[in-house]
């Protein structure tokens, strides 16, 4: 041990002396991963929680280390620890196994997706085994959700895990767009992810300049389609922590504030599009599902007035510290999501491109056999630099276009058929939470569970196969199914301020 030591330190004087920065990050990166290893091999539960956490500041690494695919594929050997780790737990039935009852048709999914790897017309396996990776090596997620609540107090530290990592992407994105693009995002940024973190865009009558922040990942689509995800939950956490009376809606609160500026100064159409959307869908949803009974539904309505309240607030502070900036992505969304106008772009990007992508995919030929497994997946060009040839160009934008240039007509068939039995199972149990503390969030995860397999997919493959929404989709979606045996045990009844003091007998002759 003396040894190795007096290695590693001549080792690392020698990177100093030389100025190697990423030698030194290297190195700290590896005794991180090494302590995370540990740590998940004896705790599971926590181990996803690191993960969690790992999944959304890894980026920020791989933009100060070159776009190291060490550090790409470090999430993924963690995630494998601690699949490995639950396997073990389950051996000794220390879990709790969920059943998904969407298993079978997700199960016939997989095999056309498996067998097209090795389709003829891919010009290489490693693209099938690319696209197998990106569609389901975080399902097992699923599993470690259901079985990792055990009590309301696991969800909480969950959820609070999950708002404050937010809140932190969501105001390091915001303070980019004031100071810039060098913040956060290195001038000698590698060619292959420099125009994703570097876009600018122009709104077209004005033609001011709208910079689209990336925060910590290495492109703004990343950031953008996060904050989409990241708000539908941190509403669905506030609910959920106001009707239980934990300490926690505060989070729920600072997200939605923080999250609402972010995706106002994004620079991109899609999630401010589908955040005014949800804000619709999920307060109709809250106020037919709020407890009235035992009346906590007054609660909920004033939970949802203060969250619009906050974000609102959130973004007049802005306004009135930096206008410009406000200013110019208002003018892009308005002249370019207007109904009628000369530089409307509704119809074209709402309908009339995603319907061309889809048509492309079905004019590509080869309808029935499609080109193989993740040949229009994220990532090509990686798998093209290691085999050191030309890209294949098959890829279309359309998410149920790229599924049929990928597995042919039969890949969007299975594809919305275990789709349709998830949702359906899904709404099931968010119905059965009516009248209960877990229904906002129950109703939160499966009407993101919406919008990410069926709403964005009409736009584009890439929000599915993006890690970091599809690994909290599926962690979620084993959290959707365990809601309901929390909301089994006995709950505490929160009495109101004007009856805390009240007796015994008083509370029980009114019913409380």
């Amino acid at each position: 041990m003396g040894i190795i030591v007096l290695v590693l330190i001549w080792e690392m004087a020698v990177w100093i002396v030389a100025g190697s920065d990423q030698n030194l990050v290297m190195f700290g990166l590896v005794l991180v991963i090494v302590a995370l290893v540990v740590h998940i091999l004896n705790d599971w539960r926590s181990g996803v929680l690191l993960f969690l956490v790992w999944v959304l500041f890894e980026d920020l690494a791989r933009k100060y280390l070159g776009n190291s695919m060490l550090v790409y594929f470090a999430k993924d050997f963690l995630v494998t620890v601690a699949y490995f780790s639950f396997y073990f737990a389950k051996r000794r039935r220390e879990v709790d196994f969920f059943k998904a009852p969407f298993l079978v048709p997700l199960g016939i999914f997989f095999a056309l997706a498996f067998i097209q790897v090795f389709n003829p017309f891919s010009p290489n396996v490693l693209y099938g085994l690319l696209g197998l990776k990106l569609y389901f090596y975080y399902v097992p997620l699923m599993f470690l959700g259901y079985a990792m609540l055990r009590r309301p107090e696991d969800l909480d530290l969950l959820l609070k895990v999950s708002l404050i990592s937010g809140i932190v992407v969501a105001g390091l994105g915001i303070a980019q767009s004031v100071l810039g693009v060098s913040f956060l995002t290195p001038e000698d940024t590698p060619e292959e992810i420099y125009g994703l973190s570097h876009l600018t865009r122009y709104s077209p009558l004005t033609h001011e300049a709208v910079f689209a922040p990336s925060s910590v990942f290495v492109s703004a689509g990343r950031f953008s389609f996060y904050l989409i995800m990241l708000w539908i939950f941190a509403m669905g956490a506030q609910g959920y922590f106001l009707l239980s009376r934990k300490p926690g809606a505060k989070y729920g609160f600072w997200g939605i504030g923080v999250v609402t500026v972010a995706v106002m100064i994004t620079g991109t159409r899609t999630p401010f599009v589908f955040v005014i959307g949800s804000a619709f869908v999920m307060t109709s949803a809250f106020l037919w599902g709020a407890p009235w009974r035992w009346g906590q539904g007054q609660r909920l309505v004033k939970a949802l007035r203060r969250g619009f309240l906050v974000g609102g607030f959130g973004l007049i502070l802005m306004v009135e510290i930096f206008p410009t900036i406000i200013g110019a992505n208002w003018s892009f969304f308005t002249q370019t999501l207007s109904v009628s106008g000369e530089g409307s772009e509704l119809v074209g990007r709402g309908w009339n491109y995603p319907t061309q992508n889809l048509m492309q995919a079905l004019s590509e030929g080869d309808v029935l056999t499609g080109h193989g497994t993740g040949m229009s997946s994220l990532g090509m060009q990686y798998v093209d630099r290691l085999l050191n040839q030309s890209l294949p160009q098959y890829g279309v934008e359309s998410g149920y276009g790229a599924l049929i240039v990928e597995m042919g007509i039969f890949g969007p068939i299975l594809w919305l058929i275990w789709v349709s039995v998830l949702l359906w199972q899904g709404w099931k149990v968010v119905r059965n939470l009516r009248e209960t503390v877990y229904f906002p969030l129950g109703f939160a995860i499966w009407w993101y569970a919406v919008v990410a397999l069926v709403l964005l997919m009409y736009l584009t493959l890439g929000t599915y196969q993006n890690y970091v929404n599809n690994a909290y989709l599926w962690l979620m979606i084993g959290v959707l199914y365990r809601l309901p045996k929390l909301a089994q045990m006995p709950q505490p009844v929160p009495i109101p301020k004007h009856l805390r003091g009240a007796p015994r007998w008083r509370l029980a002759l009114i019913g409380k």
